[in-house]
């Protein structure tokens, strides 16, 4: 029987086991350039006991920035400071891979320099406010990609990719999650074009699917993987149809031989859509269940059955650097503080140490 404290083969990387650290928004970001510093390094090593560390999202270009204090991986400075918390989880014998993510319309003017806005398939503002360095915004209407702009942000996530392979990094995970860029293109309510990027299932997975292609040309498949969220509503998502975009989506990506294909529940009951895309996809597959409360030892049985491949936890890790070691003596825990928690336990953290 297969466990998660049995080794793995992603695609060439080895891992120690299978438990991934999932991707957590710190906002920490506080070096010249936002740059991350030495508590990123800190943070990222202590954690490097995990099968396979996943960064907080890094935005590829100034406006693809989402929050306060984000990094980036689209300046040279910014390379030079990852390499840093690459070296120190690879001097523990961890492996560690970054997540590219544009936030779309998830962000504000007050984020970004020279009065730029955040851009969208569409220009639809999302219900709600953001939390900036000058209180609370109101999210405001995105500017609408051209077709050529649509393009340009395909290279810029390539960039960022190729950024990261030069900062030392295994690979990188594309967010196409929680309500961001990607997903604004694959959902209905956010993305209301109708050129070749909108209206049929087949043109909205085109955005993802012509980032994933690209990426994968520029890094190799094996280093680059994908985040999915099905019927996820986070950040004012609207999907009707997620049984039918999902398996389309998936369908294009399966003969790309990608490193894996990450799934976050955010609704128990879209379990059938996981099962059926862990059918589908012949790659290792990484899943961060739906789950009550933080997804503890209880989860393990989803790789003895055969249901994952690899399981990602969030907020434990947080207050368990060493959860590996803690998940095999089934406990004990320290609890997360989830006072800024958003989105349901293990799809995201964020706090804002200066405000």
């Amino acid at each position: 029987m297969t466990t998660a404290f049995d080794p793995i083969d992603l695609s060439g990387t080895q891992l120690g086991n299978r438990i991934a650290m999932a991707p957590m928004t710190r906002s920490r970001a506080h070096g010249a350039g936002l740059t991350v510093t030495d508590s990123t390094v800190e943070y990222y090593g202590q954690r490097a006991s995990a099968g396979l560390i996943i960064t907080e999202g890094i935005q590829p270009s100034v406006v693809g920035q989402g929050y306060p204090d984000t990094p980036g991986l689209h300046s040279a400075e910014q390379v030079a400071a990852w390499r840093k918390v690459t070296d120190a989880v690879h001097a523990k014998g961890g492996k560690i891979f970054a997540q590219i993510m544009h936030a779309g319309r998830i962000g504000h003017p007050v984020l970004f320099p020279d009065g730029q806005v955040s851009v969208a398939p569409s220009a639809v503002a999302a219900a709600g406010q953001l939390f900036t360095h000058e209180g609370p915004k109101d999210f405001i209407a995105p500017r609408e990609l051209s077709g050529d702009e649509v393009r340009a942000v395909v290279g810029e996530f390539v960039e960022a990719s190729r950024n990261a392979i030069e900062a030392g990094f295994d690979g990188v995970e594309l967010h196409g999650a929680n309500g961001y860029l990607i997903h604004q293109f694959l959902a209905p309510n956010t993305n209301l074009r109708t050129d070749e990027w909108g209206g049929s299932v087949e043109n909205r997975i085109r955005f993802a699917v012509e980032v994933t292609q690209a990426v994968a040309a520029a890094i190799g498949a094996e280093r680059t993987g994908l985040r999915i969220s099905p019927g996820n509503p986070y950040n004012d998502i609207a999907e009707t149809d997620p049984e039918t975009v999902y398996p389309a989506l998936v369908g294009e990506l399966e003969p790309l031989g990608l490193g894996y294909l990450h799934i976050v529940e955010m609704v128990p009951g879209l379990r059938d859509v996981t099962l059926a895309l862990r059918k589908q996809f012949s790659g290792t597959f990484i899943l961060n269940p739906a789950t009550e409360g933080p997804t503890d030892h209880r989860a393990l049985e989803l790789i003895e059955d055969g249901i994952a491949d690899i399981l990602a936890f969030g907020s434990l890790f947080l207050a368990n650097p060493d959860l590996p070691v803690r998940l095999k003596a089934e406990g004990p825990y320290n609890t997360p503080d989830t006072a800024t928690f958003f989105g349901g336990d293990d799809k995201g953290y964020i706090d804002y140490p200066t405000l």
